[in-house]
């Protein structure tokens, strides 16, 4: 019998092209839209489109389901992004989301219908040696996924096939035209999904506060902390003689803090609410590549275990390292883990 798959199906180009490798590689392949929003709205976003999702069903010739999945991705992913965002934080909802909604709900949905795997389109990769299996990056480092991914359990990650990860962007996107997917002709979101006109729109109530250089001398007003994010150079209204940037948000002032582009760089950080894909560290202190955004290189780095905390040494300042974003522990290509940036050093 053909091994069973669920695919994630968002109607983008990824995650149909995502079904035809698999379904090229022998696979029983079965899509799912998990919707996460209003039933009786608009059924497509930034993110993903019910309609187009269905389309590619139709054109791959696979079946294809909707979940609704709203109460969860507004509990789990949107109710606290928004208040991180209150409390000054700059949060990451893409790493909470695929943690907390998208692989558990997957994972879900599969069980409920005797499917053993799941896949999506992310780029990433999954490697499986002598019964243990290692999340690395895509092959494509540009569109690497595997940053977002480091939340993911032993379980779901076991289950999970990352078709696309072992291709390139323009290889994906030849593919599907070569198909003739309409998908291909798609263009790509890059906006927050449940954002995307940005965090203050939807915490319109955030109060103004005081603009402050980093001696505590008052510059200007700012109009709500989650109007900001450290390395802000923009949209500050202040009229200085050299650049000021946010270096931080100071969530017990209510207050903005600005300083030279020079105050942005830290030589390390400590992270919580860690996850490790072994289960456990590698140990209490271990060499390692940190990312501390998506789209940042990993730098080199120590990283010291202690009382549930990862205290990271930097090999080199890092520029806005900003609380509230994922730290990312990799090992070469492959991740071991990560946490939540709480503060810089």
């Amino acid at each position: 019998m053909a091994p069973r798959v669920l695919v994630g199906l968002s109607g983008g180009v990824d995650s149909a092209v995502a079904a035809h490798l698999l379904r090229e590689a022998g696979h029983e392949v079965h899509g799912l839209t998990l919707w996460l929003w209003k039933p009786e709205g608009p059924l497509e976003n930034p993110c993903c489109s019910v309609d187009t999702a269905a389309l590619a069903a139709r054109e791959l010739g696979i079946p294809h389901e909707v979940v609704q999945a709203q109460a969860e991705f507004r509990e789990l992913v949107v109710e606290p992004a928004l208040r991180a965002y209150r409390a000054g934080l700059t949060p990451n909802p893409c790493a909470a989301c695929n943690r907390e909604v998208r692989f558990t709900l997957l994972c879900r949905e599969a069980d409920r219908r005797g499917i053993e795997f799941v896949a999506t389109g992310h780029h990433a990769q999954v490697r499986r040696t002598d019964g243990a299996v290692r999340l690395l990056r895509g092959r494509d480092r540009f569109k690497d996924q595997s940053y977002f991914l480091y939340g993911l359990g032993r379980g779901e990650l076991a289950r999970a096939l990352f078709p696309v990860g072992e291709k390139t962007k323009p290889e994906i996107k030849a593919l599907a035209e070569g198909l003739g997917l309409t998908a291909a002709r798609l263009r790509e979101s890059q906006d927050l999904c449940f954002a995307p006109e940005g965090m203050a729109v939807l915490i319109p109530d955030a109060p103004p506060g005081p603009i402050l250089d980093l001696r505590g001398r008052l510059l200007g007003e700012h109009q709500g902390l989650p109007r900001y994010t450290i390395g802000q150079r923009k949209g500050l209204g202040l009229s200085t003689p050299d650049p000021l940037y946010v270096v931080s948000l100071d969530s017990g002032r209510n207050a903005v803090v600005v300083g030279p582009e020079s105050a942005l760089y830290a030589a390390g950080l400590v992270a919580t609410n860690l996850h490790w894909m072994d289960g456990d560290p590698p140990g209490d202190s271990f060499p390692a590549e940190v990312q501390v955004r998506y789209r940042s290189a990993a730098v080199p780095a120590e990283v010291r275990v202690e009382n549930a905390a990862a205290h990271v040494s930097l090999s080199q300042p890092v520029r806005a390292i900003t609380p509230g974003q994922a730290a990312v522990f990799y090992r070469g290509d492959e991740v071991r883990g990560g946490g939540t940036i709480a503060r810089a050093l």
